[in-house]
């Protein structure tokens, strides 16, 4: 198709420090996990204080970012361990209060992780402004096979 055009998605990975956002990434990208990956500057389910400060990341998204039409999700990762201290409905609630999409995840064992990614960009894909070309007015062109809803199971809440 000669019409096709390749859309070059950013995504932003943002929150505190060794709450697993590089292991993530590497997840999902190399299907990857290493214990031992340095910290980063999302939130840690068994650390209340990154969920306590995800008011100051969305405050910084605010101020820097240039546009409205954002699609944020929320992920709590790190469910793969026991000693959790932010239970599901308490990430719930933040992401409904904020309009966010809502995943828990562990980047160590797999789960939500796949999840997450697609259901990040199927959401871009259905904000048009986001992906659209400004000089073009177009911009990825779907199948029917593309639109379909999520497939994740449990572990994303679309809210």
């Amino acid at each position: 198709m000669e019409d096709d055009i390749l859309t070059t998605l950013k995504i932003l990975i943002i929150g505190e420090s060794g709450v697993g956002k590089s292991s993530l990434l590497l997840r999902f990208t190399d299907d990857t996990f290493d214990p031992d990956q340095a910290a980063t500057i999302v939130y840690d389910v068994t650390r209340q204080e990154t969920f306590t400060k995800l008011d100051n990341w969305l405050n910084e998204l605010e101020t820097y970012c240039t546009r409205n039409d954002l699609v944020k999700m929320l992920v709590g990762n790190k469910i793969d361990r026991e000693n959790r201290e932010v239970e599901r409905p308490e990430g719930l609630k933040f992401a409904r209060k904020h309009s966010m999409l809502f995943i828990e995840s562990s980047a160590k064992t797999r789960d939500g992780v796949q999840c997450a990614f697609e259901e990040l960009v199927e959401k871009i894909i259905q904000t048009p402004g986001l992906w659209q070309s400004e000089k073009h007015g177009r911009g990825v062109q779907l199948t029917d096979e593309d639109a379909g809803g999520g497939t994740c199971g449990g572990y994303c809440s679309l809210v």
